[in-house]
């Protein structure tokens, strides 16, 4: 770390050039007048749909009330930034909510108000005791992105030949994330008391203590190395790049790291069609089932191998990276004649960003899930029951078919496959095995491998391909166990 050299900066005045600044009340009564509007919305339409017995008619109308939430869910994420954005991101998934709120939030993305540059610079000299023309050649005023904690800015460091990214930490962001997931965690423990028999509330206190993580940039660049080095390690050719810290450039709220050239996934569609590609085609879809091979690969190391896994695999975290994939010859044959086709098809190098929300699990629960893991891949509902006690989830079990309704629990929220003609799981409808089944007691570190799994899912869903993480995963959670004594001759011993 360069040595500090004490520069005087107005931390108030920083933060009244923030844009989406608010003080917490102020935010707390935003919250709590637009989550009201928007449930209460809700609450009347039920009971207005039920006077409607044409099907059609009642799929329309449900439309329409997506459509106006969406649009609500839409303007307090937008305005209310920071935490709200995170929230945007678990919402905005294609295979959970419904599709007006996707159409709607998933371009929120990425997309909080940038912090004014001139704030930036008295963060970055504050920072890292230097000006900032003394330490970089050149520094892009305008932001390659804008998140809820932060925003990158590409520059270039004195005397390098090489582009860095700078991360720098929005002022006065942490207190107002704390005032959103505290209104939150009471608005869960509300739902959970009249609307859903699940433990949200032990799902936002892990959110908290995850989020609380994001503001300290030292614990992320540590995190940053620690993975690289796992993923470099085990493997001839990592499944996915990780960006290397410029190590004498870290402090708790500016972070500087190699720049990696790419476009987000999110823009892969495009990207490939600019090609001269079909984005539906062969081509294309050789090429997104290996960007989610790779994905899937780098999550099931560092879950079941390591314990200790990057816990943030949204869109606009995923970067495929450009010009680093050869020519692929493919042969395609038909009745009439062999045709061949030389394509240049779009790289599938992937990088995996932004490291502030990573997860340590315990030894127990690294291997209950691996437990689980071999469960859903072999289809065993009495192992995944088995798992459940081992992992400390508890269930109401009072319904029919109660260790089927425990596998189909498992599937939903452990597996990235889809069930057969199903384009969208809704988890907490009537006939949904959350409701059937009843978790009233969640364990809070297994929220981040949750969350891992349904992210991942929402990628695939995204790119049109279903496939099962559970089964990828299967020989990663052997020998996890098996290096643990646990699997012999293919069955597995409970701890």
């Amino acid at each position: 770390m360069l040595p500090p050299i004490p520069v005087p900066i107005d931390i108030n005045a920083v933060k009244d050039k923030v844009s989406f600044q608010l003080r917490p009340w102020q935010r707390s009564f935003q919250f709590w007048v637009r989550a009201i509007d928007i449930y209460t919305g809700y609450k009347v339409f039920q009971v207005r749909v039920n006077f409607v017995r044409d099907a059609p008619k009642q799929e329309a109308m449900w439309e329409r009330q997506h459509e106006i939430a969406a649009d609500k869910i839409f303007a307090m994420c937008s305005d209310l930034g920071g935490f709200f954005l995170k929230i945007a991101q678990i919402l905005g998934k294609p295979d959970l909510a419904p599709a007006a709120w996707v159409k709607r939030l998933v371009t929120l993305c990425d997309k909080a108000p940038p912090t004014p540059f001139d704030a930036v610079k008295l963060v970055l000299e504050n920072e890292l005791g230097q000006g900032i023309d003394d330490v970089f050649d050149r520094f892009d005023v305008e932001p390659l992105g804008s998140a809820s904690i932060a925003q990158v800015h590409r520059a270039r460091l004195k005397g390098d030949k090489s582009d860095v990214v700078v991360k720098v930490q929005h002022p006065g962001i942490q207190d107002l994330m704390m005032t959103d997931i505290h209104n939150l965690q009471a608005f869960a423990l509300y739902m959970q008391k009249t609307d859903i028999t699940f433990d949200l509330y032990s799902v936002t206190k892990e959110m908290e203590k995850q989020i609380g993580y994001e503001f300290d940039f030292m614990r992320e660049a540590g995190a940053m190395e620690r993975i690289r080095k796992f993923l470099y390690q085990n493997n001839k050719r990592t499944p996915v790049l990780v960006p290397r810290v410029i190590r004498d450039m870290v402090t708790r709220r500016v972070l500087v790291m190699e720049y990696i050239d790419g476009i987000p996934i999110m823009n892969l569609g495009d990207e490939i069609a600019k090609r001269g590609i079909n984005p539906r085609g062969r081509v294309a879809a050789a090429a997104k089932q290996k960007i989610l091979q790779s994905l899937t690969l780098a999550y099931g190391q560092m879950i079941l191998k390591s314990g200790y896994f990057h816990a943030d695999p949204h869109p606009g975290n995923i970067l495929i990276c450009k010009g680093s994939e050869a020519s692929h010859r493919l042969y395609f044959f038909s009745n009439i004649s062999r045709v061949l086709f030389q394509s240049y098809c779009y790289c599938t190098d992937v990088a995996l960003l932004d490291y502030g929300q990573v997860k340590d699990l315990p030894e127990q629960l690294r291997l209950g899930y691996a437990n689980l893991v071999l469960a859903i891949a072999n289809g065993d509902p009495l192992r995944a029951a088995e798992s459940y006690r081992e992992l400390g989830i508890e269930t109401l079990s009072n319904c029919k078919n109660e260790q089927q309704e425990l596998f189909k629990l498992a599937e939903t929220m452990f597996d990235t496959k889809l069930p057969p003609g199903v384009t969208m799981l809704q988890p907490f409808a009537e006939d949904s095995s959350i409701k059937k089944v009843g978790v009233v007691s969640f364990p809070e570190e297994l929220f981040s491998v949750l969350r891992t799994v349904h992210l991942l899912r929402g990628l695939s869903v995204g790119l049109g391909i279903n496939y099962s993480c559970a089964e990828q995963w299967r020989p990663l959670a052997e020998e996890a166990l098996s290096q643990a004594g646990r699997f012999k001759g293919g069955t597995v011993t409970v701890a």
